[in-house]
């Protein structure tokens, strides 16, 4: 274990306290704006052990994280997850502050309880829809029925539930504020995102782009928005909605960068450590595992070094949205 330190700072002077996790490139469902519908995994051997994922959690750790996002892909596809869940649950009160992760919902009916056993007290679900058949076309063939088990299982277990919706202009854009609604009205905040150049997908994203500033004021039209402080450790900026009693955030990686408060790097499920999840750059940890079986100090020196070329924001634009993707790392492998 590294002694505990002060902390890392980027050359920005931003402290890095958070870091997102990829435990699997691997996801039972296949978004359309997310991946290809015959997506290429990696083979099992490229990717981390959970042994070596737990070790690396330690280290960061040790490095002044306070937050930990397991994330995937589908994290709880992943064999050994809850036992992951297990080991660094073993940190929380003693450095580290919080550990959430994000899931499609699909396999959460089964492990929520064990979930909020091991210290989880808050996940982001991702849905896009609450239609059953828009569901399936683009989920290509996922069952909303899964996800809605397992919404109440979560809930019954006593885990505080964030819903993640990624805006879409012809799948669900006539249908967010229903959703938001419907979010609310079940005791759980919701964020909506937009849709993100990542990962080569068959489709052309702008035919699904959406700004939230059109969002947005088209909810304004029918709702009181209040701007909040709230903050989760994450890049949404939260609004009060009057009439629905609930939170409401906006994810703008798009069309208003939220790159100034950024306090985030992500790991990626082969060892790479992405400083920015706009920028292919990236630090190479796990051989570093197996050359230093007992020691960390090497890993952490080379996380410090890391942080120090951190940059100041991602390179997402609108024109990205056309041809390929502004980064070819998908976003399964990257953490979200």
């Amino acid at each position: 274990m590294v002694p505990a330190m002060t902390g890392l700072i980027d050359p920005f002077g931003r402290r890095i306290d958070y870091v997102r996790i990829s435990v699997t490139d691997r996801c039972d469902l296949r978004c359309t704006y997310c991946m290809a519908e015959r997506q290429t995994f990696l083979p099992r051997a490229q990717m981390l052990s959970i042994a070596e994922l737990d070790r690396l959690c330690a280290v960061f750790i040790g490095l002044g994280t306070r937050r930990l996002r397991l994330s995937g892909g589908e994290p709880l596809i992943r064999k050994g997850f809850i036992d992951l869940v297990a080991g660094v649950s073993r940190h929380l009160g003693s450095g580290l502050d919080e550990l959430t992760l994000t899931t499609n919902g699909t396999r959460l009916a089964g492990m929520a309880d064990d979930l909020a056993r091991h210290g989880v007290r808050r996940i982001n679900v991702s849905l896009d829809t609450l239609d059953p058949d828009a569901y399936r076309r683009i989920t290509r063939g996922g069952d909303l029925a899964h996800v809605m088990a397992g919404l109440n299982a979560a809930q019954d277990a006593g885990l505080a539930v964030k819903i993640n919706t990624v805006a879409l202009k012809t799948d669900n854009a006539h249908a967010l504020p229903d959703i938001i609604a419907w979010a609310h009205g079940s005791g759980m905040q919701i964020s909506l995102i937009e849709t993100m150049p990542l990962g080569w997908i068959e489709a052309d994203r702008t035919d699904q782009f959406l700004p939230l500033s059109e969002v947005r004021s088209a909810l304004e039209a029918r709702w009181t928005l209040t701007p909040l402080a709230h903050r989760t450790g994450g890049p949404a900026r939260y609004v009060q909605v009057a009439e629905t009693g609930g939170t409401l955030g906006f994810i703008t990686p798009l069309t208003h960068g939220f790159c100034d408060t950024c306090n985030r790097v992500r790991l990626t499920c082969t060892g790479r450590l992405v400083l920015c999840l706009g920028q292919e750059d990236g630090i190479e940890l796990r051989d570093l595992l197996g050359a230093h079986p007992r020691d960390d100090e090497p890993i952490a020196a080379t996380i410090r070094a890391a942080v120090t070329a951190k940059p100041r924001a991602h390179d997402f634009n609108l024109a990205a949205l056309t041809g390929g993707p502004a980064v070819a790392r998908p976003m399964s492998m990257t953490g979200g």
